[in-house]
């Protein structure tokens, strides 16, 4: 069991999701449970199932983990450049933009270290 608080990656996906909210208070109200909702789901699963992995008892299991948040912020890429052509993200987009790719290097690091540790 790992203490997730510790991971950068987590420190560095939970303050994306804090940005995520901010930014999405500015989208059109007929979105609230549209784009709104999936985009502060999903970007909230990427830091979750980093915890919920360290949570857990075995290294495969927290790979696992490790993968789900992966897919997530693969689905929060897809929500930012959809919210972005709707024009619902004018300046913020670059920055959330480079801050998923940053989580998604560090992910894809912690991924890397974990699965050579299980071999």
């Amino acid at each position: 069991m790992r203490e997730f608080r510790k991971l950068k990656v987590w420190e560095k996906a939970y303050k994306f999701v804090l940005g995520i909210y901010q930014v999405t208070k500015d989208f059109p109200k007929e979105e609230l449970f549209g784009i709104t909702n999936q985009i502060r789901r999903a970007s909230v699963s990427i830091p979750n199932n980093i915890a919920e992995g360290c949570g857990r008892k075995s290294k495969k299991e927290l790979s696992d983990f490790l993968n789900i948040s992966m897919g997530s912020a693969s689905e929060v890429e897809y929500l930012l450049l959809l919210s972005y052509d709707l024009h619902y993200l004018k300046d913020k987009y670059q920055m959330l933009n480079e801050n998923l790719i940053e989580i998604r290097k560090m992910l894809n690091v912690f991924m890397q270290k974990i699965e050579n540790d299980i071999e």
